[in-house]
């Protein structure tokens, strides 16, 4: 072959390499484990480019595209990388190694993310897709059960906050026993605004290592939250998520019925209210069923409760290219309420996410979420009057002409001293809120040098206002049974909080030690502008006359206009080293500035260690532990949600004469007090552990004290109190996590997880005094040292009296005139007689103990999950029972119909009908305090996955059904009470769901 030919047949390869190498072509395999389990959700993408996608349920991909001679870059969580050359190939299986390191899950921490293994604080994460399964509005009620030592206490209201609790109470001002939310660095106390769909993980901060670096706002936890973000070379995905239902009221409260109302009427011996069952006869007739009970048989409850839909739809897309990552959505939810009146909710709301790398050295990121949400709140006096709404009375009365605009029934037409109905206070009244919120954050961040030194800035704005409407029209039912003016009262509320984070963080690695220190700023601006104004008879016809200007009178009392502005700046240092992977230390110290209160100051310490000794040589191949470590930690926290000072000066000028001589004077008298922030003080021992693989176990006690808690004492010589920071309180306790995961085949996997927590929550300082009181006089709640806060505080009840000769036996019953059926109470001090001074603490509103049970399966297409819940130890102050004291011509529930003494033998624990009726029965005492004790299915849900194909994309359709069952013994619709005082408690509903997730 001459030259000229291998020259030619050169070119000729060389032009078939480069067609070659310029070809693209479709790809398509599998990604699995080592041991052949599918991976779904693994990342491919072609190296360079931002061509990718992602696998699907069964671990398959597709890739078009892709240049023949190109590079796969193949990812997934808790495994290694991998890098995979094309080569012309159309069809390529990959197999990924898991990755030890990689099995760290990174957790959120304040202004950081630091490794699982390396934490020496009590940090529980939960993930987004723990709280999917929760159709609910609000995220916080999505992590009942799921948390040792957090305590959720629902609220059935559409839109209403749940009451949220971290590791007891330790302050005596109970509205600010909530935590700090922090949502991508921003600071809020409620985090209604947020989609529980937008949200990405939770991670509760719960101890004072953990929680010390934000200072004097995390003496009650701290939950930080982030949302969901894009990632660099991510294909775009599209997704929606919606389902819709309705809601039942479980455990409706059973009140007497006609018959039995009308047999405790007659056994109690009341002439009044034999009549008033005698007039309801003669107006509305007897029963065919048993002619000496009146016709009407309402069953009022019945009668306001209905059943409402509740339904949610979730819109986003993620994705990102070479430098830019995003991460946009909208969503609207809707929840109408149990109560039949204006009683609703509705949520609509953007978001958006971008995080662009400008350089290799420099990021900047924008995040934005606008909310606009419709609150109409119910009037919760209507389950009350419910309640007490005697049966033998109709809704509507058509004989009652004189009512107006609906001839609503009225009980007073049968003698009752109130009107009793409900409806006029259902139908007539609306509590509108209109609820703005802006969240905006911006940040920029710059590696001063690479992998080593950061400098990030970030500024939050959140801009919130609420428009109150409250509207109520007049109505005319009967005498003393009316309301004779149109109400219209308005309040608009504007909150500005500014928030500027700058932090320095160097890291470092040298040898086996391991470092990393962070340095950092924080300013923040808070502002509040309240004005209001109440005006009366404005025009009735409509709602565009819901305006103060058509008043005809202005409420001066009720006009307000003011505002509030504070300032803060801090400083703030951590410190975190690692010794080998063995030995941990960990520290932060923050000092607070602030306008608010007279002691500008408050330094907050913290230190944390641990010890991993799975690490350790003796610990090689125990065959037990994958993973021990221990870990223990102090620090101090604050509280600044307490009012800056108590009391005032005053100064009055006195005129007075000593002989004929007259002197003037000026008398200065001052109790005023300057108040600081409250310090709570906390120890926490812990450990966490890996077991056999798949058994992961984490363990916590701790002892957290309230010092310089804020509580009212009695001024000397002078009538009244006033607040000193002299308290101090005690919560301590004990958390245990336990979850298994295991994958049994390749299309089979299930994991089963369980917490318990335990409670003790006493009080150590009173400013020297014996007892703090709180509550009324009839119903009385008292803080004793040694015992808890707000104890219910009344007499024990050892029986009933059974017939004349008991009472006659007993110096008590006879000197109290007592009659069987009446109780016995405990004489606590043994001087023979029973007085104020034989109550004692009776209960407690917080539970000794809560526990929660979580299992999930997978069967290739089919997931199913269930949960439950419960807590012990809490007691419930019945108080509707407890207010026949103030009125005795109401109804009962039928829980005390049905077991009420009506003969020697009935009952030891019930009074009689006469006997309730009476002053020795009716004070506070065992009977009205009851166990708050429930065990509960919180949710169940089945859904089946179909996977993409054909161009049809990934969609999972799923049933649930949340709170479908809570047993316990309490006469009340539900056991969760905030703060055990039951008067007028919202029902929680079970919620009943379909819905579908697809994915594009």
């Amino acid at each position: 072959m001459n030259k000229q030919s291998k020259f030619l047949l050169i070119c000729l390869l060389m032009v078939q390499l480069v067609v070659h190498a310029q070809q693209e072509i479709t790809i398509s395999g599998s990604v699995s484990d080592a041991e052949g389990a599918p991976l779904p959700g693994a990342s491919i993408v072609v190296k360079g480019t931002t061509t990718g996608t992602q696998t699907d349920f069964d671990g398959n991909y597709s890739l078009s595209n892709v240049p023949a001679d190109g590079t796969l870059l193949v990812s997934y969580l808790g495994f290694s990388s991998k890098e995979v050359q094309v080569n012309g190939q159309q069809a390529i299986d990959i197999i990924l190694q898991e990755d030890a390191e990689a099995l760290d899950e990174v957790v959120v921490v304040g202004y950081g993310e630091i490794k699982s293994k390396d934490l020496t604080s009590a940090i529980t994460t939960v993930k987004s897709e723990e709280l999917k399964a929760t159709p609910t509005g609000q995220a916080m009620q999505a992590l009942q059960g799921k948390v040792a030592g957090l305590q959720i206490v629902s609220n059935g209201s559409p839109g209403a906050s749940p009451t949220v609790r971290v590791r007891g109470i330790g302050s005596y001002n109970t509205g600010a026993s909530g935590p700090l939310y922090v949502v991508d660095g921003a600071f809020f106390d409620n985090i209604d605004f947020l989609n529980p769909a937008d949200i990405a993980t939770v991670s509760i901060l719960k101890d004072a290592s953990a929680a010390a670096i934000y200072g004097v706002r995390a003496a009650n936890g701290v939950v930080l939250i982030e949302t969901k973000s894009g990632s660099l070379n991510q294909k775009p995905e599209i997704t929606y998520d919606g389902y819709t239902g309705y809601q039942v009221a479980q455990n409706v409260l059973k009140v007497a019925n006609a018959e039995q109302f009308t047999t405790i009427a007659l056994e109690s011996g009341s002439a009044p209210d034999a009549q008033f069952i005698l007039n309801a006869m003669q107006r509305y007739g007897r029963s065919r069923i048993n002619p000496n009970v009146p016709a009407v048989n309402t069953d009022w409850y019945d009668e306001i409760i209905r059943t409402a839909p509740i339904q949610n739809h979730s819109f986003g897309v993620t994705g990102g290219g070479d430098n830019a990552s995003y991460s946009i959505g909208a969503n609207y939810f809707a929840q109408e309420g149990l109560l039949k009146m204006k009683n609703e909710y509705e949520r609509f709301n953007l978001r958006s996410k971008i995080d662009f790398q400008v350089t290799d050295r420099f990021r900047i990121g924008a995040n934005a979420v606008l909310s606009n949400a419709t609150r109409f709140d119910p009037e919760n006096s209507a389950w009350r009057q419910a309640y007490y709404a005697v049966p033998i009375l109709p809704v509507l009365d058509p004989s009652n002409t004189a009512a107006e605009p609906v001839p609503y029934a009225n009980a007073q037409d049968l003698g009752y001293r109130g009107g009793q109905n409900p409806f006029p206070t259902l139908e007539f009244s609306e509590n509108r809120s209109k609820i703005r919120n802006v969240v905006a954050n911006f940040f920029a961040e710059v590696d001063l040098v690479p992998d080593h030194l950061v400098f990030k800035t970030a500024y939050n704005h959140n801009f919130e206002t609420i428009d109150t409407r409250e509207v109520r029209l007049p109505y005319f039912i009967g005498n003393n049974f009316q309301r004779e003016d149109a109400s219209l009262f308005k309040r608009n509320i504007t909150i500005s909080n500014q928030i500027w984070d700058n932090t320095l963080t160097y890291s470092d690695q040298f040898g086996k030690h391991s470092v990393t220190v962070l340095g950092g700023t924080s300013f923040r601006d808070e502002a509040f502008d309240l004005i209001q104004a109440r005006g009366l008879n404005f025009p009735l016809s409509g709602e565009e006359a819901y305006f103060i200007d058509q008043a005809q009178t202005i409420v001066e009392d009720d006009v307000r206009d003011g505002g509030a502005r504070e300032y803060g700046f801090s400083a703030f240092s951590r410190v975190s080293y690692n010794y080998d992977g063995r030995y941990l230390l960990y520290g932060t110290f923050r000092a607070d500035g602030t306008n608010k209160y007279q002691e500008k100051w408050g330094y907050f310490p913290t230190i944390g260690a641990g010890w991993v000794v799975s690490e350790e040589s003796f610990m090689k191949d125990n065959g037990l532990f994958n993973f021990l470590k221990l870990r223990g930690s102090w620090g101090k926290l604050g509280n600044d949600k307490v009012p800056s000072s108590e009391g005032s000066i005053t100064s009055e000028v006195v005129t007075t004469a000593l002989g004929d001589t007259r002197y003037s004077g000026v008398l200065t008298n001052s109790d005023f007090t300057a108040l600081k922030w409250e310090v709570t003080e906390e120890i926490n021992a812990g450990i966490s552990a890996v077991i056999f693989d798949n058994l992961s176990i984490e363990a916590d006690y701790y002892v957290r004290d309230t010092e310089d808690a804020v509580i009212p004492v009695l001024r000397p010589l002078i009538p009244g109190s006033i607040r000193r920071n002299v308290g101090e309180i005690r919560n301590s306790g004990l958390e245990l996590a336990l979850t298994w995961n295991k994958r049994v085949s390749e299309d089979f996997s299930y994991q089963v997880s369980a917490n318990f927590a335990s409670l003790e929550n006493e009080v150590l300082a009173l400013g020297g005094q014996e007892f703090l009181d709180a509550g009324t006089a009839e119903f009385r709640q008292r803080s004793i040292i040694g015992g808890p806060i707000f104890g219910f505080y009344g007499r024990e009840v050892i029986g009933v009296y059974q017939n004349d000769a008991e009472v006659q036996a007993d110096p008590v019953a006879v000197a109290n005139n007592l009659q069987p059926g009446d109780f016995k109470y405990r004489d606590l001090n043994g001087d023979g007689d029973i007085t104020d001074d034989d109550r004692s603490v009776i209960g407690s509103f917080l539970p000794t103990y809560s526990f929660g049970f979580n299992f999930g399966l997978n069967y290739k297409g089919w997931d199913f999950s269930a949960s439950a819940l419960g807590q012990g130890g809490n007691k419930i102050l019945n108080r509707k029972r407890g207010e026949v004291i103030f009125t005795n011509d109401t109804n009962i529930d039928r829980d005390f119909a049905i077991n009420r003494w009506h003969g020697e033998g009935t009952t030891n624990s019930y009074p009689s009908a006469a006997g309730i009726r009476k002053g020795w029965n009716q004070r506070l005492s065992t009977y009205y305090v009851e166990d708050g004790d429930f065990f509960r299915i919180q949710n169940i849900t089945l859904g089946y996955t179909i996977a993409a194909q054909k161009g049809l994309p990934e969609t999972r359709i799923y049933l649930t059904a949340e709170k479908p069952l809570t047993v316990f013994d309490y006469n009340g619709f539900n056991p969760e009470v905030a703060d055990g005082i039951d008067n007028q408690t919202y029902p929680i509903p079970a919620v009943y769901t379909m819905g579908v997730n697809i994915k594009i």
